[in-house]
């Protein structure tokens, strides 16, 4: 399993939690997952071309990734970061 730490502005998705485990062999896939059980979550972070969105930054451990097709280790960790704005 991946261990995956989800931003505040999703958590509305994973019922309040902050931190879910999914399964899955990329990027991708992981998302996948977590939108079986969290419908509309994927759609958030992803968009209908299936490319992360810009406000939105993946981090597969320490790296920063910019594709669904970025390999993900069992044990591992994803990230997600939604971006700060304002003015």
């Amino acid at each position: 399993m991946i261990q995956v730490s989800i931003p505040s502005q999703l958590i509305a998705y994973t019922g309040g939690a902050t931190r879910v485990e999914a399964a899955g062999a990329t990027v991708g896939a992981v998302l996948s997952d977590l939108d079986d059980r969290y419908p509309g979550l994927k759609f958030r972070v992803v968009d209908e071309q299936d490319r992360i969105r810009r406000h939105m930054r993946i981090f597969v451990g320490q790296d920063e990734v910019k594709s669904l097709t970025v390999p993900v280790r069992d044990g591992g960790e994803l990230l997600i970061f939604g971006a700060l704005s304002g003015g």
